[in-house]
């Protein structure tokens, strides 16, 4: 990316914003400068010395606590902030102008400020303009605009090589680990900008989840939502069987097979809102969608009579057992909301085979599959002595 400059508004001594009409008269002031190192406080979390005195909390430590040593008084680091102190009256506001720049040594980087800022709001507007209906409320259009923007806004970059996990940091001890997590996705190789739960409390993607959060955002940027579902069958995540992976603490653990309605609806989605249809995307996740529905009907169907198991499934997200698990007593739980979800994986299926067949009738023969085993699951359902 280059070089970037932040550019901090000053302040007036007394705490009003620069350029704010006051009855006082005083000189603006450039707001303190913080710096330390987005480093843990070892000292602090283990008893152990600290490689800097500068730690990722020394900020906070500075501000709340008045702890001048807890910042670099040299002004470098890997953390910083610009502290900035002021009153503010009730039911009054006051204004802080941040503005990020390529650019170095601007005489004025404020000047055009305001102007700038309306524009891009303008912009914002067009944007999400396109996607209000007429009959909602303003009320609704806000309330619309604001979940969209919660979805651009629990984007995370995501790292996580399985494989150098368990091996451990060359520069430290190997870790002994008795039960290592997921140590049978050694070629899970993570390295995306990905739709994660909501990175403040879940800083992990979750695989039904974020299919669910493909359908928003394809109405906002098809693009992204495609590759989410791309990425989450690639060799590099799908397992070698066939299985999706569930979530970062057991990738191994099952999850509702939605992915196959996701990419029905994005590519419906797209269609419906720009007038284009990417048929290639539909049919690249498609034919690994093939190998995860293999692997449901190999690996979730234990008496081969259609009726399937699978675990923790969503529809009742409390029970008495661990259903990812044998049972205390022996034995395995027949799902009657694993079963259902097969039944719409199938009618999925038969969707996305039905629409590729229009220009490659090898499809036809992938529909007609995808729709006798519906009806062998539907016979289950209603037939087996089981349920």
């Amino acid at each position: 990316m280059g070089k970037r400059w932040l550019y901090c508004q000053d302040v007036k001594a007394n705490g009003h914003s620069h350029g704010e009409q006051s009855g006082e008269v005083s000189s603006p002031q450039s707001p303190p400068l913080l710096f330390t190192e987005n480093e843990t406080n070892n000292q602090k979390l283990f008893g152990v010395e600290n490689h800097s005195p500068y730690v990722k909390d020394g900020i906070n430590d500075r501000v709340v606590d008045g702890i001048e040593a807890a910042v670099n008084p040299e002004q470098i680091g890997t953390k910083a902030a610009c502290h900035y102190l002021l009153d503010i009256d009730a039911g009054s506001e006051k204004i802080v102008r941040l503005r990020l720049s390529d650019r170095d040594r601007l005489t004025n980087p404020f000047q055009e400020f305001d102007s700038i800022f309306s524009t891009r709001k303008q912009e914002a507007d067009e944007f999400y303009r396109r996607f209000e209906s007429d009959s909602l409320s303003e009320d609704a259009r806000n309330v619309q605009r604001q979940a969209f923007a919660g979805m651009l806004w629990t984007k995370q970059y995501y790292h996580y090589v399985v494989e150098d996990w368990l091996s451990g940091d060359p520069t430290q001890p190997t870790p002994q680990r008795q039960y290592a997590r997921n140590a049978d996705w050694i070629h899970l190789f993570n390295d995306d900008i990905l739709s994660m739960l909501d990175k403040w409390e879940f800083p992990w993607f979750a695989a039904w989840d974020l299919a669910f959060h493909t359908i928003p955002l394809a109405t906002i940027d098809p693009d992204f939502a495609k590759r989410q579902l791309d990425r989450i069958t690639r060799e590099w995540y799908m397992h070698p069987n066939g299985q999706i992976p569930a979530y970062e603490w057991h990738f191994s653990d099952v999850n509702p097979p939605v992915e196959a309605w996701a990419t029905w609806r994005i590519y419906q989605i797209e269609q419906q809102i720009y007038g284009r249809s990417d048929r290639t995307f539909l049919e690249r996740v498609f034919q690994k969608l093939l190998l995860n529905f293999t692997w449901w009907v190999n690996r979730k169907d234990l008496d081969g009579n259609n009726v399937f198991q699978g675990g923790f499934l969503g529809l009742d997200n409390i029970g008495i057992f661990d259903r990812s698990s044998e049972l205390p007593t022996g034995g395995h739980i027949d799902q009657s909301d694993g079963t259902s979800w097969m039944a719409m994986y199938c009618v999925n299926m038969l969707a996305i085979s039905l629409e590729l067949a229009k220009e490659n009738p090898v499809y036809e023969d992938i529909a007609s599959k995808f729709f006798e085993h519906f009806l062998y699951i539907a016979d289950a359902m209603n037939h087996s002595s089981k349920l």
